[in-house]
């Protein structure tokens, strides 16, 4: 079989077929949806300018770009992971663009599809090769670097519905799904062994789990402080799997439960932010007009779209609070309908299948435990949202992924995407000698 390196451009074209087939048909469905927003908003009495054709041309250029990088690149990672991912953002750029006042008026909208594109595609394209293997031995530093950013945050930021944000609303700490996962990722690859060995089977290797447990309690009471229950969530999911899969010690997964457990009850007990979140979940109707309006308004969207919805752009998404951000698939609810709805979803389950396969895949066990954990914060991170908005578990304010609105959200899930990739490329092929020597 051909090296990477000594593929030529042709070769590299020819084996990426199935990707740039997937990308057109991705550019096929987004510009169909835009054409339906652009005739909604010219019945609506609006003038369509050149400009409104802006968003669109950028996804264009942009999925031509990252296709022809790649083979360039002689890149050879996963073609279906790119091509769900890519769909999954451009139908959040779709329904950013029609929700934009007035639709089309959010640059905000309009470049960060673009840049998170570009970003992903250099973080794919530098770390391909096995060389994402060079943050492995750095764990110590993301480990360091995830504690400053929370209490950093929680020192100078302000608080706005609930949450802390650093200044024009910008949230620093969605980096923590990426430093905490290559933090774990590099601390249970080198302490696999010691963190295997339990005592009679049912006692956890206390020496060895100290430090992360540690650090682990700092990192979660800090989140707390700034009432971030989301990200305690969708990390500690990942660190259970993750030791598991590190150890094969199920016996994580109960220590795990129990735990969990225990944190939720004091949570409740103790915590107003956390009895009113519960309370509107449990009785939306005890107090509609304040804590559970946004919940109510919400189902009430999605129960308005039926099965097929009430047609792309003539919905009322604008009585929902925050419809943009939180609660942006009950607006594909109400206008998709419930056939929308479950496309979403499909597209969420190939997505998370193929991360799990990658990591799966992968034969270093440092390269399995981040792509794992990277996939599993993704994951938890959708199931927090779309449970939330559907009042299957109580809201914790976590965005949807590559859809949401908000620009540190989505550029973090490109960059957990272009890790992803890059752990699906593979490792570096042996040199010269290293072959003639075996």
């Amino acid at each position: 079989m051909t090296s990477p390196s000594q593929e030529t451009v042709r070769e590299a074209w020819a084996l990426r077929w199935p990707e740039r087939h997937l990308l057109l048909w991705c550019l096929v469905c987004v510009t169909l949806g835009f054409l339906l927003a652009l005739g909604s908003s010219h019945d609506g009495g609006r003038r369509l300018t050149p400009t409104d054709c802006w968003p669109l041309l950028g996804y264009a250029m942009s999925l031509l770009a990252v296709h022809l990088t790649l083979v360039l690149c002689r890149f050879r990672g996963d073609q279906l992971l790119l091509a769900t991912a890519a769909f999954l953002a451009g139908f959040g750029l779709l329904v950013q663009y029609r929700m934009a006042p007035p639709a089309g008026a959010d640059t905000l909208t309009q470049h960060l599809f673009p840049a998170g594109m570009a970003v992903m595609l250099m973080v794919s394209v530098i770390l391909m090769r096995g060389r994402y293997h060079a943050l492995a031995g750095g764990f110590w530093f993301w480990g360091g670097l995830s504690l400053a950013l929370v209490a950093g945050l929680l020192l100078t930021g302000q608080r706005y519905r609930g949450g802390v944000y650093a200044a024009g609303l910008i949230t620093p700490t969605e980096i923590l799904k990426i430093t905490v996962i290559l933090f774990l990722a590099g601390f249970i690859d080198q302490r696999r062994q010691a963190l295997s060995q339990w005592g009679g089977g049912l006692v956890p290797p206390l020496r060895a789990l100290a430090p992360l447990a540690a650090g682990w309690g700092l990192l979660t009471a800090l989140l707390l402080l700034q009432r971030d229950l989301g990200m305690v969530v969708m990390l500690s999911t990942a660190l259970l799997l993750m030791l598991l899969m590190g150890t094969g010690r199920l016996g994580y997964l109960v220590y795990g439960a129990v735990a969990a457990g225990g944190a939720g009850y004091l949570m409740l007990r103790y915590f107003g932010h956390t009895q009113r979140r519960v309370q509107a979940w449990l009785d939306p109707f005890q107090d509609p007009t304040g804590a559970s309006w946004q919940i109510l308004q919400g189902l009430s969207g999605m129960h308005s779209g039926g099965l097929w919805g009430e047609g792309f752009g003539q919905g009322n998404p604008e009585y929902t609070p925050i419809a943009e951000s939180d609660f942006i698939y009950s607006v594909i609810g109400e206008e998709l309908g419930f056939a929308g709805c479950m496309a979403v979803v499909i597209f969420f389950l190939i997505f998370f299948s193929r991360g799990f396969k990658i990591a799966y895949q992968t034969p270093s066990s440092y390269g399995m435990l981040l792509g794992a954990g990277l996939t599993t914060v993704l994951a938890a991170q959708t199931l927090l949202n779309i449970g939330g908005v559907t009042k299957f578990i109580p809201l914790t304010g976590t965005t949807l992924p590559f859809i949401s609105h908000g620009g540190s959200s989505l550029l973090t899930a490109f960059v957990m995407l272009g890790l992803l990739l890059a752990i699906s490329e593979g490792e570096a092929p042996p040199n010269r000698r290293q072959r003639s020597s075996s």
